[in-house]
Formats: structure tokens, sequence, C-alpha cells
């Protein structure tokens, strides 16, 4: 036993040299390397005490550690908690609760010291589907996610009124603000229900702006100035909505249809849920490492109303979870904070709400943010955040660029392909981009279609869905692809330890961008939001 845990101690520590040298990241590595860290990675004949007693955090071994049978040891104990509630894991539910219990006497049971970090939110859960019918001129009865759909924090409610068009803009090409200014609803009739049209600002505003003036419901359909803005979509009023009454989303024909009608008389009912609730985000800390030079590894705990999120996103969370186990003992030079953030599906709430309340000097001390959404998805591809926007042309903030290059050069010793991922403000790192700290992450692929390029370097199927169970029931212990789950649980491992001893690279990023834009500093919230076109807020459209 002895022999074999100082063979593979020896085997990581030469490693470990290989890849802190200047050549270890070339992007030319030996295909014999690349075979033997593929092996050296993979779930493979270790022995129970390779792993159990870690005391440095190698980049090579712990890979090594990081094996896909335990992560999924852990996301069937989050099947098990779906299945005892209801079949989900939604945020202020009893399923959350119980799988929030389960992370902290995991990590109590590690050694860690939790923190419950408590927010409130405007839970949201869909009870049943909506109903939406026209009672004149021509009775007609709407089709359910055919024609209409809900807004996602919509107020619940039944109401039945005339329908009056709000400045409108109708054809190929319009540039529709219906809406946007109280100036739109001059006039507007109370009592009403208001027919907005999408375009320009978010669809809260528009909401609350008819509410204002008086409607008592609210139908917004898609801008119809192109043949992608017609259908129906993934819509959100977020969290903060205030307008207190119900809200559609119907397609972009319908729209039309009803802004020709005279005297047309609509009934629309919601039938969901929509109200205050506590929950907790879960924050610990490694007992080693520079309290002031914080590496924070993150994921959502929570899944959605419609099942057990075991892709979105136990994956990504029990994988940090795992991820907290191989660090437990290790004597490392930077502070690793591990968090599971809740509520991330009612749009992105507990990772918002925390970075929000940390003051100037907490933000800091966050040399980088490595954030982990869905990496086990069925028909998965290997995405990389594009830190340095060389991909989708929107850069991260000062630090990005290297913390993508790092994950760049896991996914080249190992020979495994990869390919740059949107920044498109879906998941958690949002509120840390928009205050300024350097991201990082993996993302393995949700409702978007693979093309036939992807299938022929990736494996798998074109022309469907990564995850054809995403925001769905069948998102449960058989939705995992268990490779893509190896290679990208591996990448956290090796991307993790490396910051963990050393953020140079992350550093002469920052300090370059300082020389070059004395005022990086003030690279916080109100500019970055205004300086960037963001039309996703978590997994739905919010304009």
């Amino acid at each position: 036993m002895q022999k074999i845990i100082k063979t593979s101690v020896l085997l990581a520590s030469a490693t470990c040299v290989f890849a802190l040298s200047a050549n270890s990241f070339a992007n030319d590595v030996p295909p014999r390397v690349s075979s033997f860290l593929d092996y050296y990675w993979s779930d493979n004949n270790i022995h129970p005490f390779e792993c159990h007693y870690t005391f440095v955090a190698s980049p090579f071994h712990m890979p090594r550690c990081m094996q896909s049978s335990n992560i999924m040891e852990r996301l069937e104990s989050l099947q098990e908690i779906s299945d005892d509630n209801g079949g989900n894991r939604a945020a202020g539910l009893e399923g959350y609760t119980e799988s929030v219990n389960y992370v902290v006497d995991e990590l109590e049971d590690m050694g860690y010291r939790v923190s419950y970090d408590s927010f409130d939110f405007n839970a949201f859960y869909e009870r049943g589907d909506g109903q939406l019918s026209a009672l004149s001129p021509v009775p007609t009865s709407y089709q359910w996610d055919v024609d209409f759909t809900y807004l996602s924090q919509t107020e619940p409610g039944s109401v039945t009124a005339t329908v009056e068009a709000v400045d409108l803009a109708l054809g190929l090409d319009n540039a529709s603000s219906s809406g946007c200014e109280t100036d739109d609803f001059l006039g507007f009739t109370a009592g009403n229900i208001a027919l907005v049209q999408r375009g320009a600002c978010a669809f809260s505003v528009k909401a609350e702006n008819a509410a204002t003036a008086g409607a008592v419901g609210v139908v917004i359909f898609n801008q119809g100035n192109s043949e992608d803005r017609k259908g129906l979509i993934n819509a959100t009023l977020g969290s903060d909505y205030a307008g207190g009454i119900p809200v559609f989303f119907a397609t972009y024909d319908n729209g039309e249809a009803w802004a020709a009608q005279e005297s047309l008389t609509l009934s629309m009912m919601a039938d969901v849920i929509r109200e205050v609730r506590t929950v907790d985000n879960v924050i610990a800390e490694t007992r080693w490492g520079d309290p002031d030079n914080v590496v924070m590894v993150g994921a959502h705990l929570d899944s959605v109303f419609e099942g057990a999120g075991i892709n979105d996103n136990g994956s990504g969370a029990v994988a940090v979870l795992e991820m907290a186990d191989l660090l437990k003992r290790a004597r490392i030079r930077n502070k690793v904070r591990f968090a599971w953030w809740g509520a991330e599906e009612a749009g992105l709430v507990g990772s918002t709400e925390y970075v929000q309340r940390l003051n100037a000097e907490e933000l800091a001390r966050i040399k980088v943010y490595l954030n982990f959404d869905m990496i086990g998805s069925p028909n998965y591809f290997n995405g990389l955040y594009d830190g340095d926007g060389s991909d989708f042309g929107l850069a991260g903030p000062p630090g990005s660029a290297a913390t993508e290059a790092m994950f760049e050069r896991y996914f080249n010793l190992r020979a495994e392909p990869f390919e740059g991922s949107e920044i498109s403000f879906r998941s958690d790192y949002a509120e840390f981009f928009t205050q300024g700290v350097a991201f990082g992450g993996l993302f393995t692929g949700a409702e978007g279609i693979k093309s036939a390029e992807q299938a022929a370097t990736y494996g798998g199927y074109a022309d469907i869905a990564f995850d054809e169970c995403y925001h769905s029931a069948c998102d449960d212990i058989n939705n995992i692809n268990q490779r893509a789950l190896e290679v990208n649980g591996d990448a956290i491992a090796y991307v993790t330890s490396v910051f963990a001893n050393t953020t140079r690279s992350i550093d002469d990023e920052i300090a370059a961008a300082a020389e070059t834009a004395p005022a990086l500093q003030a690279f916080r919230t109100v500019a970055s939001k205004q300086q960037y076109d963001i039309t996703h807020w978590g997994k739905y459209w919010i304009k």
C-alpha cells in the first residue's frame, strides 16, 4: 500500500512540476503525454488512501482524485432528496431545504465551518397551465404553450377586460419600444388589458408601466421584427417585479391579429404561486490560504419546479462539494471559498444578493470567481466561458482571459476539444462580472442545438439539444454523460488547484489593464450594466 501511495505521489509531483513550468502550457502536447494524463486522471484503480489524506493541492494529482464515480454518488443523494419531496429541489420548497442540509452536513463532516447566507426572494411556481380566450368579437380559445405562456414571476389572477393596444410598431424590421415609457400609456383606459409589444426595454418595465396606468392585466407579444422573434420564448419579469397584475407572453402573429380587432375582450387566468420566501446560500472556506486573495468556486444548488435538476445543476453543485472534500486538508497559499447558490432559477437571486451585499474591501479580496453550471449534459460540448472575448466579442473583467486560458491549458494537456461559451448573463457569474471580478467556468450545454460540426468533434447527435431534459422532469439521475462529467470535473480540480497555489497569471493581467486604464477600479455595477446590452438574467429573457 505504501508503495502504491509513494508511486502516485512521485508521479503527481513530477507532473505538477511539468504543469507549472513555462513549457507545460504549450498548445502542442505530445500525444503520449495526453494519453498518460487521460489515463491517470480517469476512474481507474485508485487506492482508497491515495486521495484520502491530501495535503498538497497538486493540479495534476487533484484531477485524479476528482472521480466521476464519487460525483455520481453525490448526485444519487440529490435524486433521493427530490424523490422524497415532490420530484424537485426548487428554492423555497422542502427539496431545496433538504439539499442545503445535505451540503451542510457533508461540509461539517469534512471539518469546514459553514455559513448560512439567508435572503428573501419572490418564489414562483406554476401550479397549472394558464388560460386565455377571446369572448368577443369572435369567441376563441387559445392554446397553452403554443399561442401563449406565462412570463415567469407573473402575479396569479383571473381577469376579463377590453384589450387596448399600446404604441405598437408592427411589421418586419420594426423598432418597437411599446410600453417602455409612461407616456406610451397617455389616454389608456384604466380597467383594460394592455396589449404590449416586445422591444427595447425590460418586460418588467412594460408591465409595471401598464399597471401604473391602471391595466388589470398585460399581454406582451413577440416583436416580429425578424423571423426568430415571432414565437414563444422563456421570459421573466424578474424577481423584483412589482406590477401586481398577471402578465402573459404571446406569439407575434396572435398579437398582430389582436391589434386589428375592434372591441376585443380577453379573459386570462394565471394559475401560479408567487410569494416571498426565505432561503439560504451555503458558504464555506478552506482553513488554509491568504484571506486577502480569495479564489471563489460556486454553483447553484436549486432545481426548477419541474424536476430534480440533476444535470442542472446538481452536476456542478456536487462537483464543487467534491472539490471541497479534496481541499479539506490541503496547505494552499490562497483561500478558496465555496458557494452553493439558492434561487438561481428565479433569476440569479442568491448570487446577486450575496455580491451586492459585499463592501468594496470584501469584493476586492475575491481575485476570481469560478462558476460551474451543467457539466454533465448528455449530448455535451466542452464550453469555456469566453473570458477574453475572442469568440463572441464580449470580454470579461481583467483576469478573465487568464482564467479562460487556464481552462484551455487543461483541455490541451488532456487533448480534449473545447470551445468558447458566450457570456450571456445566464448563470451566477453575472453579478461578479458586472462588479468587475475576474471570472471563468464551464458549461456543457442546455436547450441549444448541437451542430453537425460539434457532433463530429465531441460525438453525440447533431440537430438535437445538448440536454433534451433541460428544465424538465426527465432531468434525473439518468440524464448525465459520464465522460462529460469526468472530463469537466477534472477541469474543476485542475484549475482550482492551480489558483489555490498561485493567481499570478490573473494578477499580471489585472496589473496590465490597470496601467492602460487607470479608471479600471471604477468598473462597477452601474457602469457595467449601462455598457452591456443584457438580454438575459438567469435562464430567461428579461427584454
